[in-house]
């Protein structure tokens, strides 16, 4: 026991003092190799919060490059200092539609990035700035997507890249806006529903479910979206889905070693984690494991298997899931998370056998790499769902959050049972929804059944999360009947026999989806 003490205090002390040597050269102190006249001219994070809160409140978005150089690198000095570059070759006009065709390991592209190390090398020595690290690294190029990161708090660096051709965007990675602000003050997170919470409903009401062979659960709301009438010709097989999202729990053995079970067909899970903890100088993965409980949720909504334990069955129950570990809760707005959503889209852009990626995730403004990553696996054919925004509080003026803004995202929102429109009470509606799910109980405010971190018992989720992951069954159920189709038949056929067809609404776009329909049931 003593020698393990002595050995656990020296690593400490090790630790320690790395810490320390690396503060003393990276430490992004306001004061840190600035002029009095940069340090007059930092704008305090509770004005940039207001500056990200009037954006939010008249266009519905908020983009870095919109701003002013003082206003980025006022936040970049007030978080960790990493900033992200966005580049392409000079003269090609639509790099955006160029990621994940082009490789950005090509001598055009890299020449791009070299350039702007260049200057910033360059304007950091001349200006005697701290040239602060990333590691042991001056900067990181990514290998698939077109943005390298560097740390600086250089006020000119920011001023020079303003002019470069190659320059497509830059922003801070961390900085993180004050949420409470979008409802005065209160906690205004817009988790789905309950947020992390996942745990088992013993006392279901008997009208919220109906028991199928062998021994299943099927959700309430799987008539009236036309998925049980649709299972007479399609249950998902030989169809991938990517689940991007909090992981999946491995106490839940229906998404383990029971995967492939009942009368689920032979079929595989995978489980990967891209979501990194701790920080700049020090980082690591944190695997697979749901730690919240959304990701297990939207696994369970997606694919869990018709077995005869009792549980709630996915809408493709017959599919293959990949389940990414991107972060830690639904919102993406920590630089780790940023990270780890465009790491797990990469990892999913490059899966031939991944055609359908869910994504019941989120934040209320952009972010230019994780958009980049969105682009990656969009421009590699895969059809991208995007929840339209759940909150808790903030609903009535807030419209459709990023990635759902996208063009290359299908955003899916949800809305109460019975006639008429009427969104669910934390479900989010904007010009920007393309389809809709019933997924809340006239009256009741009962939500869609699915898996529990644990146990058979089912468990209940709500809002756009759960919307977005059923409307990702349903395309799985019509791309399986339909192997051959590509993407855009996929959403076309989902398009042409949903409710509002051939209208759009302004709110709800193409209305209720209909998988009874899209397969020519009826």
């Amino acid at each position: 026991m003593i020698k393990l003490q002595k050995i656990s205090f020296g690593l400490l002390f090790i630790a320690l003092f790395i810490f320390s040597c690396e503060q003393e050269d990276t430490t992004p102190a306001v004061t840190q190799g600035q002029t009095e006249e940069e340090i007059q001219k930092i704008i305090p994070s509770p004005e940039i919060d207001q500056i990200i809160l009037q954006s939010l409140r008249e266009s519905g978005d908020f983009l870095w490059m919109s701003q002013s150089d003082q206003l980025i690198w006022s936040a970049l000095v007030q978080s960790d200092s990493i900033l992200t570059i966005g580049y392409s070759p000079a003269e090609m006009e639509t790099p955006n539609s160029r990621i994940g065709i082009e490789s950005v390991q090509s001598p055009a592209w890299q020449e791009s990035a070299q350039k702007i190390l260049g200057m910033i090398s360059e304007t950091i020595e001349r200006s005697g700035a701290p040239q602060l690290r990333i590691g042991n690294e001056f900067s990181e190029i990514h290998a698939d997507l077109p943005f390298l990161e560097v740390k600086v708090v250089s006020l000119e660096v920011l001023q020079n890249l303003r002019n470069m051709e190659e320059v497509r965007y830059f922003e801070p990675l961390s900085y993180e806006f004050n949420y409470t602000l979008l409802n005065e003050g209160s906690d205004a997170r817009y988790f789905s529903d309950s947020g992390c919470s996942n745990d088992p409903e013993t006392n279901l009401p008997i009208v919220d479910y109906s028991v199928i062979s062998p021994n299943a659960k099927a959700s309430w709301n799987y008539y009236q979206m036309g998925i049980s009438q649709a299972w007479a010709q399609s249950t998902g097989d030989n169809i991938t889905v990517g689940l991007i999202d909090t992981g999946v729990s491995p106490n839940q053995p229906l998404l383990g070693g029971s995967f492939q079970s009942g009368e689920s067909a032979p079929r595989s899970i995978e489980k990967f984690g891209t979501y990194k903890t701790g920080f700049w100088w020090w980082k690591r993965y944190d695997g697979p494991n749901d730690q919240c409980g959304h990701g297990t949720a939207m696994a369970g909504v997606i694919s869990s298997p018709r077995n005869a334990v009792g549980n709630a069955v996915g809408v493709a129950y017959d599919a293959d899931l990949i389940s990414v570990r991107g972060t830690s809760d639904v919102i993406i707005n920590s630089g780790n998370e940023k990270d780890g959503v465009a790491e797990a889209l990469v990892l999913l852009g490059k899966r031939s056998d991944v055609r359908i990626i869910s994504m019941s995730i989120g934040d209320v403004f952009s972010n230019s790499k994780v958009a980049d990553a969105v682009r990656y696996a969009y421009n590699r054919g895969k059809l991208i769902f995007a929840a339209a925004g759940t909150s808790t509080s903030f609903t009535n003026w807030y419209g459709v959050i990023f990635p759902a803004t996208m063009s290359e995202t299908v955003a899916v929102t949800g809305i109460k049972e019975g006639s008429g429109y009427q969104r669910c009470n934390t479900c989010h509606s904007g010009s920007q929804v393309d389809f809709t799910v019933v997924m809340e109980r006239a009256g009741s405010e009962n939500k869609p059944l699915t898996l529990a971190l644990s146990t058979n018992d089912p468990s209940t989720v709500g809002g756009s999360s759960v919307a977005t992951a059923t409307a990702s069954g349903i395309a799985a159920l019509l791309w399986s009947k339909n192997p051959a189709w590509n993407r855009d038949q996929v959403l076309e056929q989902l398009k042409t026999t949903s409710d509002l067809y051939p209208s759009r609404s302004s709110q709800y776009g193409w209305g209720n989806l209909d998988a009874g329909a899209a397969l020519g049931i009826y």
